[in-house]
């Protein structure tokens, strides 16, 4: 099999669910088009909203597992989104209009003990990815179906809340990507770095839970999928042609 796009998502809220694609455009210079456009500050963050800031000052997954259970879809017209979890009634909602209907709606979600989510924050130009830099995350399905065997536990690949996946190559193969420039589509992303994971992937997309020791089939450093920085703007599809290009660093 050729290396192929497999699977395109975006998260409007960062850590408040996913949304499938079939098809997205890539600009450089920035993430993924709605992906992580809002995040939710917790009441111990002490930020603005006015620039990006590291993952600990929002409520997320690996601090309240059963948010991985939350699916999205947005209307872009209207940004307006529509959230489902299997423990909650839909909400339909404006993150900028309505912040706090988000806030009630996930308090039943979070533990005991946790700060509480305050307040949605919205950077003006970027996504709120968990890297400094505007990125986009990319996974591979055989490294995938690797920590599935080594867990003997079947594993969604939402667990990993990757951009991109792909499949057709070996396992492990997106590792020797970092330093190169590959083409997905019409789009070039130059890959960077390796994601480090957190106990967000222990939690079951589908009940929240968790139920999977994922951190303890990885590498010493937990990493698993990587980041790119998108370096040429165009398009992705699914079933899109995979290329590895040249070498950057």
């Amino acid at each position: 099999m050729s290396p192929r796009v497999t699977g395109l998502w975006r998260h409007p809220i960062k850590s408040h669910g996913r949304e499938a694609l079939t098809r997205t455009r890539l600009t450089a210079g920035a993430t993924m088009p709605w992906d992580r456009t809002w995040a939710v500050a917790h009441d111990a963050a002490p930020i603005d909203g006015t620039d990006w800031a590291p993952c600990a000052n929002f409520s997320r997954g690996a601090k309240a597992p059963a948010l991985m259970a939350i699916n999205a879809a947005l209307d872009e017209a209207t940004e307006t989104l529509t959230l489902s979890h299997p423990d909650l009634p839909d909400l339909t909602f404006q993150p900028d209009a309505d912040p706090q209907a988000l806030i009630a709606w996930t308090k039943p979600l979070m533990p005991e003990g946790r700060a509480h989510s305050a307040r949605i924050i919205r950077v003006p130009g970027r996504g709120m990815t968990d890297t400094d830099y505007p990125s986009v995350s990319i996974g591979n399905m055989a490294s995938h179906r690797v920590i599935e065997a080594r867990l003997d536990q079947r594993l969604s690949e939402k667990r990993w809340r990757a951009n991109i996946w792909f499949d057709g190559m070996p396992p492990w193969e997106e590792g020797d990507w970092i330093g190169r420039t590959v083409r997905l589509g019409g789009a070039e992303i130059a890959i960077r770095e390796a994601v480090v994971r957190c106990l967000a992937t222990t939690a079951n997309p589908d009940t929240g839970k968790r139920d999977a020791d994922t951190l303890s089939v990885l590498n010493e450093g937990r990493e698993f999928c990587v980041y790119g920085e998108v370096v040429a703007t165009g398009d992705i599809v699914m079933g899109d042609p995979i290329e590895v290009l040249s070498r950057w660093n």
